[in-house]
């Protein structure tokens, strides 16, 4: 492994190879650069991700094991069996990404702060006008209560950050987005690192190699037609 970081050049969308990445703190690859359309684009296709804490260069990103599922694959307990089956709401794609990304930038109670600064906003609305952005909404009443946003890159969904304002909402919209996907022929959704949340819905732990093999092979391949039209979906 390399001892020391990569300092991106502003001029170039160039990543070093994700197998350098550091094992302390894990996966960490690179630094600087800009988040581009371009830049970003061609980090996900190599398995790379931006995480920094606001007003801090970019960091990128390629951990090892990563967090994994396949979508027909999700975990679905009792209790969000029976939330699912005794509560009404609507689901959507596509109809409120800006809303979804905003809230997922809202700091959460038990932080003081996000990592989802102005400029990645930014720069996931300009991917979502480019068509490679997504969001999954859920809806109560008219009001937008849980979702997830994240990047489709032939069968893999790259997962970036979900919110929920009411009880099991994220599930929800996690268990939306894997039946949805896994109908247009998706295969994989990437949750980039494991947690106690994503634990509970059977997110696996890959080996990088096993990640970047797969991410490889299915970002070549299609899925099929009509998968991120935006409308409302069923479960």
């Amino acid at each position: 492994m390399s001892r020391y970081l990569t300092q991106l050049d502003d001029e170039l969308c160039w990543f070093p190879d994700p197998r350098h990445a550091l094992e302390e703190p894990n996966g960490l690859l690179a630094i600087g650069g800009d988040l581009s359309p371009a830049r970003l684009l061609a980090a996900y296709h190599k398995g790379i991700f931006p995480w920094n804490e606001p007003y801090q260069p970019p960091l990128w990103w390629s951990p090892d094991p990563r967090g994994v599922v396949e979508p027909e694959r999700l975990h679905i307990g009792r209790s969000l069996q029976k939330f699912i089956r005794r509560t009404s709401f609507d689901i959507s794609i596509d109809r409120a990404f800006n809303e979804v990304i905003v809230a997922c930038a809202a700091p959460r109670r038990s932080a003081s702060g996000t990592w989802i600064s102005t400029p990645m906003i930014d720069a996931y609305q300009q991917l979502h006008r480019l068509g490679h952005a997504h969001s999954v909404e859920i809806w109560q009443e008219g009001l937008l209560q849980a979702g997830l946003y994240g990047l489709s890159f032939g069968r893999v969904f790259c997962g970036e950050s979900m919110f929920s304002r009411i009880d099991n909402g994220a599930k929800l919209a996690m268990v939306a987005l894997c039946r949805h996907f896994a109908r247009h022929g998706g295969a994989l959704i990437d949750c980039q690192m494991q947690n106690d949340f994503l634990a509970t819905l059977g997110i696996e732990q890959w080996p990088r190699r096993r990640f970047l093999t797969e991410l490889a092979t299915l970002t070549r391949q299609p899925l099929t037609e009509g998968c991120w039209q935006p409308g409302d979906i069923s479960l």
